[in-house]
């Protein structure tokens, strides 16, 4: 006979951190040169005009302006053509 009742595992008491994902500024508002635009995993918004593309694939600005989303056809590996949404800043 045991001494002590056993204590049952439980393997739902774990969770990651926030990473507070998305559009940071959205279409029309004024964006400053270096501020983010989308945090993102994965390219799923491209970089348009006066936009680039961070190490994680966060999009910021290089110059002020307004944000502006459009959309662009992107040809894919087999040589069809999708859409895409880009992030613009226009002066």
């Amino acid at each position: 006979m045991a001494t002590k009742k056993s204590g049952g595992v439980a393997k739902n008491l774990r969770d990651s951190n926030p990473k507070y994902l998305g559009t940071k500024l959205y279409d029309g508002q004024v964006a400053k040169a270096g501020s983010i635009i989308v945090r993102q995993r994965g390219t799923k918004i491209l970089a348009g005009q006066n936009v680039r593309v961070g190490r994680d694939h966060t999009l910021y600005s290089i110059i002020e302006g307004k944000v502006k989303f459009s959309e662009k056809r992107k040809q894919n590996f087999d040589g069809t053509y999708s859409k895409k949404k880009a992030a613009n800043v226009i002066a």
